[in-house]
């Protein structure tokens, strides 16, 4: 059987590196095992969109290397592969589902599940729909649907007993039945739920494997439910673990919850990026933590993940960059250089930039930058058309405002020092005086 694994964000902004990880190691898995990987859209909840997410998440996920096989702009043999093209895949498994009194429509009104939440704080009750509607007359039901009532679908848990699912990394896991309310699965406007929408699509696509964060748990028996229900074989569920800051809270944007594009245009690598998202919550062995791409391909297993929370570290990032930076051939570095320069530096900076410059002072700054962000202060006075040099008298009075008593005779001493030197102006008589 070949894998499927799929990468399916919503349009609602620029993906941030915890959803970014999730779709990095399910690109990895499926790239080990041969298989594919495949970029859907959940855009149901329309009021959320965000105009230009889709391209900044291809953006992004272009920018770290991993290309898709399957998707809203390639096309493939399950398209099409935004969900709300798909409306009406959703109303015919709705339609399956109330035939077999499998779900039923509900007409509670906003101020009906305020007041059911209400008397169920007040009875010391977890909050939950009560069920009001579930035992509507189907043909009543359907009759106040057909003259234009307000409703939405909602899903029939079994009161009784409980589901198990297998979960990759952390096994079995088994909720009681009576603790999982019946849930909304298509939306008054005629949009599905995720709940509804993900499952229909996972099985038309074939999906083999769903990551997804460790958040989704608690839904998960209501989906294995709803596969059930439709007659499709649940896929593998893989939970990944939550990302922590370095305090041990949630990852915020204090920390570095960032999107990828945001690390981009700090001057990470995208090969440094993938590399450490790769490791937050995963590990090669106890040692290893600079991988390529190529030697994360043939080791990677979703199986070996570690279910436990992961810290994101920004100075481990900034330091895995520096490797990085140092690994690249000099002729990689300054074509990286060069690039990142022609954004940088000043518009009054003729152009183009001259290549020969930037290859000769490439060695020089490759053991010292961390970013790329940080070349054009380091380099920009070689660009500059009038580069000011202070007289040496002036230098000393600079240097005298804070310490006189100090630099003066320190400065002085240097100047009698290398004025012997003029004529044989090499590194070692220099470093000897």
């Amino acid at each position: 059987m070949t894998v499927r694994l799929r990468y399916a964000p919503s349009p609602t902004g620029d993906p941030h590196v915890g959803n970014i990880r999730t779709a990095l190691w399910s690109w990895l898995h499926a790239r080990r095992l041969g298989g594919a990987f495949v970029l859907r859209l959940e855009d149901t909840d329309q009021s959320r969109a965000v105009e230009g997410s889709l391209q900044r998440i291809e953006d992004s996920l272009r920018w770290l290397g991993m290309e898709w096989d399957e998707g809203p702009d390639e096309g493939g043999p399950y398209g099409p592969y935004v969900q709300s093209e798909r409306l009406e895949r959703y109303h015919e498994a709705t339609d399956r589902l109330l035939a077999a009194d499998d779900a039923y429509r509900c007409f509670c009104t906003p101020g009906d599940l305020r007041e059911m939440r209400e008397q169920q704080r007040a009875s010391g009750q977890p909050p939950g729909y009560a069920g009001r509607c579930r035992a509507l007359d189907p043909y009543e039901a359907a009759s106040r649907a057909t003259a234009g009532e307000s409703h939405v679908v909602r899903f029939k848990m079994p009161n009784e007993g409980s589901t198990t699912f297998e979960d990759m990394i952390r096994g079995p896991i088994t909720y009681e039945n009576r603790v999982l309310d019946d849930f909304v699965m298509l939306k008054s406007d005629g949009f599905p739920t995720y709940h509804l929408a993900h499952v229909v699509d996972d099985h038309a696509m074939e999906i083999t494997h769903v990551t997804r964060g460790d958040e989704w748990i608690p839904s998960t028996p209501r989906h294995v439910r709803l596969f059930e229900a439709l007659g499709y074989e649940p896929p593998v569920f893989v939970h990944t673990p939550v990302i922590l800051g370095p305090d041990g809270g949630k990852l915020s944007k204090r920390h570095g919850a960032k999107s990828v594009l945001d690390y981009a245009a700090e001057g990470y690598l995208p090969e440094a990026l993938c590399n450490f998202l790769a490791i937050i919550g995963w590990a090669l062995d106890d040692s290893t933590e600079i991988l390529s791409k190529d030697e994360l391909i043939a080791s990677f297993d979703l199986a070996r993940l570690n279910p436990a929370p992961a810290t994101f570290d920004t100075e481990k990032l900034e330091w895995m960059n520096g490797v990085y930076m140092r690994s690249l051939s000099l002729g990689d570095l300054a074509g990286r250089f060069a690039q990142r320069l022609d954004d940088d530096l000043p518009a009054e900076v003729a152009r183009p930039l001259d290549a020969g410059l930037v290859d000769a002072f490439t060695p020089l700054i490759q053991e010292r930058v961390k970013l790329l962000s940080e070349v054009a202060p380091m380099t920009d006075f070689f660009f500059a058309s009038d580069v000011e040099v202070a007289e040496p008298g002036e230098f000393i009075a600079r240097g005298m405002r804070k310490t006189p008593e100090r630099a003066a005779p320190a400065l002085k001493a240097a100047v009698a020092a290398l004025e012997p030197l003029a004529a044989e102006w090499r590194t070692e008589p220099l470093e000897a005086a």
